[in-house]
C-alpha cells in the first residue's frame, strides 16, 4: 500500500482550536509562516481578533466553544467560504486543573469540564472537520500529552483525557488507512504556558514535580519549539510527535516504564507525604 504524500502546507488551510495562547498561538504564527491560511478558533473573540490582526490577511478568527457541535460546524462552514476548502483540523483546544490536587479533593465540576473539553471538544472539533479533510485528502491532529504514557497522580482528569486522547487518534489514523487522509497525534511535554506557571504556584507541587520528572525531563519547552515540529510533523502526515524528543525513549519503554514509576510512587516517603498535603 502506497504511504500518502507529504503534506506541502503552502496555500493551504488550517483550522486550530485553542489558537488564543500557548501553543495554539505559536503554532498559528508558525502555519502562517509556512504560507498556510489558518482559521483561528477559541471561545472568546477579542484575543483571536488581536491574533489575527498579528497574522495578517491569511488568518481568519472565528470564536467558538469546543463544547458546541453546530458552533464548530459553523466554523468549518466559514473556513470553506472563505478559502474554498479545509486542509488540516488541528484539534488542540485544552484545560488542566488549576491546582493539582487527588481524584478525592477533585472539585467536580472543574473534573467533569476537563474531561468535556479536553476528551469530547476534540471529538466534536474532529467530527465537524473530517467530512471536509478527507474530501481535500488531508490530515488531522490531535493534541494528546506526555501525561498519556506518566503516571498521572495528583492531575488525573488531564492525564485520563490525554491518553484518552492517544487511543482517538490512533483509532481515527487506523481507520482513516488507505484513504489518502492521514491523522496524528502530538505528545508535548512540560511547555512553558500560563497554565503550567499556574500549576507550579504551590511549592508543595515544584517539589512533587521535581521528584517525578527528575533532571531534564522537567525542564519546560517553548511554545514556539512544539509549533516548530507540529509543522514538520503535519508535513511529513507523522503518526506521533513527540516534542521535546527525550521523552520518545520513555513513550517506546511505556510498559517498563509504567510498572517502575508506579512502583516510585508506591514506594516514596516524600512523594507521599507531599501528595497527602494536596489532598488536604
Amino acid at each position: 500500500m502506497k504511504r500518502s504524500p507529504a503534506l506541502t502546507l503552502a496555500g493551504r488551510v488550517v483550522l486550530v482550536t485553542g489558537a488564543a495562547g500557548g501553543i495554539g498561538t505559536a503554532t498559528a504564527r508558525a502555519l502562517v509562516g509556512a504560507g498556510s491560511h489558518v482559521v483561528l478558533v477559541d471561545l472568546h473573540r477579542p484575543p483571536l481578533d488581536a491574533l489575527a490582526r498579528s497574522l495578517g490577511p491569511r488568518a481568519l478568527p472565528v470564536a467558538a466553544d469546543v463544547t458546541d457541535s453546530e458552533a464548530l460546524h459553523a466554523a468549518v462552514a466559514a473556513a470553506v467560504a472563505r478559502y474554498g476548502s479545509l486542509d488540516v483540523c488541528f484539534a488542540n483546544a485544552g484545560v488542566a486543573p488549576a491546582r493539582p490536587t487527588t481524584i478525592r479533593a477533585s472539585p467536580v465540576r472543574e473534573f467533569e469540564r476537563i474531561i468535556e473539553v479536553d476528551v469530547l471538544g476534540v471529538w466534536r472539533t474532529v467530527r465537524a472537520c473530517l467530512p471536509e479533510i478527507t474530501k481535500a485528502g488531508g490530515h488531522v491532529l490531535v493534541t494528546s500529552s506526555v501525561y498519556a504514557f506518566f503516571n498521572g497522580t495528583t492531575n488525573a482528569p488531564y492525564a485520563m483525557s490525554k491518553a484518552a486522547i492517544e487511543s482517538f487518534g490512533r483509532s481515527l489514523r487506523g481507520e482513516l488507512a488507505g484513504t489518502g487522509t492521514t491523522a496524528g497525534v502530538l505528545y508535548p511535554g512540560w511547555v512553558d504556558t500560563p497554565i503550567i506557571k499556574g500549576q507550579q504556584e504551590d511549592p508543595a507541587v515544584r517539589q512533587l514535580i521535581r521528584l517525578a520528572t527528575p533532571g531534564p525531563f522537567g525542564a519546560p519547552v517553548t511554545a514556539e519549539r512544539v509549533a516548530g515540529a507540529v509543522v514538520k510533523g503535519i508535513e511529513a502526515r507523522s503518526t506521533r510527535i513527540i516534542c521535546p524528543r527525550r521523552w520518545a525513549p520513555v513513550s517506546a519503554a511505556r510498559g517498563v516504564v509504567n510498572m517502575l514509576s508506579d512502583a516510585v510512587v508506591d514506594r516514596s516517603r516524600p512523594m507521599q507525604s507531599l501528595i497527602r498535603r494536596l489532598d488536604a
